[in-house]
């Protein structure tokens, strides 16, 4: 743990101070808590990196340390300390990438099926951090993090597609905005097992942490709101190809309502547990990884004001399959 009086002699780090008002930031909320105010104050910080000061005692009110959820109730004086970017350990690397647009502000990437979005516990190379740090020359925003340079959304190792990516924080923290305003579009394509009743329909359930299975994502009563909108594209012995939107953007939100409705993305190891659910029937179907591709992604450029819209084709692999079924 960090001892916040020990840095009294360092210049390294930022002292910000917050007075809060009642009618600061239009906040709705009569009392709201610390980590939403600041996060709110400070827009170059994430939720993540405000709690990280939190738990660090690097944020005091009215020189106490406090805890996240402390809820404020007019008039107190927030000190937030927040430490110099560390520098970035991670190695670029001359690997291939689709890109689908670029300027000095963004880049956008059809990503490979098999490829990490950004360095984590035991990855440190080969994802696509690494190969933009290559491409774009180091040229990334930094509000992410050390680890996660210009990512504004991730996908999935084995989920192929469009992915938007910043190169210097204004853009970044705009297209953060659009994301939290819902007004970034993102259309997926997912071959499920087994034949939906309705040819369209909204999944409208709450994500969070699964109760036992720790790693995974489960509908629970007490998570996230998470909305995904679905309608049948093709349909075939057993197996259906969905077009879905999504609405909010939870953590493996496709994989975990299609699986919640009974119709499993094929190929999905983690929530699939049904037959096209294994190592075994990926190689039967000649995926790489399973049958979830991102396919069109819409939104507004940070900088000239302009509606983008891009398609990205499907991978060959899940091309084949498609034809493969159809045949």
């Amino acid at each position: 743990m960090i001892d916040p009086e020990e840095l009294d002699s360092l210049d390294l780090y930022e002292d910000v101070e917050l007075v809060y008002e009642d009618a600061d930031l239009n906040v709705a909320e009569p009392k709201p808590r610390l980590d939403h105010y600041i996060t709110k104050a400070l827009p170059d910080l994430s939720r993540a990196q405000v709690q990280k000061l939190i738990d660090a005692q690097l944020i005091r009110v009215n020189g106490d340390i406090a805890k996240a959820s402390l809820k404020l109730k007019g008039g107190e004086v927030i000190l937030v300390r927040i430490p110099p970017t560390e520098p970035l350990d991670l190695q670029p690397e001359a690997i291939p990438l689709d890109v689908v647009f670029e300027d000095e502000f963004l880049i956008v990437v059809n990503k490979a099926v098999g490829m990490v979005t950004h360095p984590g516990a035991g990855t440190r190379s080969g994802t696509l951090v690494n190969a933009l740090l290559h491409h774009c020359r180091g040229t990334l925003s930094g509000i992410s993090g050390v680890e996660r340079p210009g990512i504004v959304h991730r996908l999935d190792k084995d989920t192929s597609g469009l992915l938007v990516v910043a190169k210097e924080d204004l853009t970044h923290r705009e297209l953060a905005k659009q994301l939290a305003a819902r007004t970034v579009k993102r259309t997926y394509f997912a071959l499920v097992e087994g034949l939906p009743d309705n040819d369209s329909g909204t999944v409208d359930k709450p994500i969070g942490r699964h109760p036992v299975r720790r790693k995974e994502m489960a509908v629970v009563d007490n998570g996230r709101n998470a909305v995904t909108h679905y309608e049948v594209v093709e349909r075939y012995r057993n197996f259906t190809l969905l077009e879905l939107k999504l609405q909010t953007g939870r953590t493996h939100q496709i994989r975990v309502h299609m699986a919640h409705l009974g119709y499993p993305v094929v190929g999905d190891l983690v929530y699939n547990r049904k037959s096209s659910g294994s190592e075994k029937a990926r190689s039967k179907f000649g995926l790489i990884g399973h049958a979830l591709h991102a396919a069109k992604l819409s939104f507004i450029h940070p900088k000239t004001g302009a509606a983008l819209e891009f398609k990205a084709p499907l991978p060959a692999d899940y091309q084949k399959l498609l034809d493969s079924l159809r045949s």
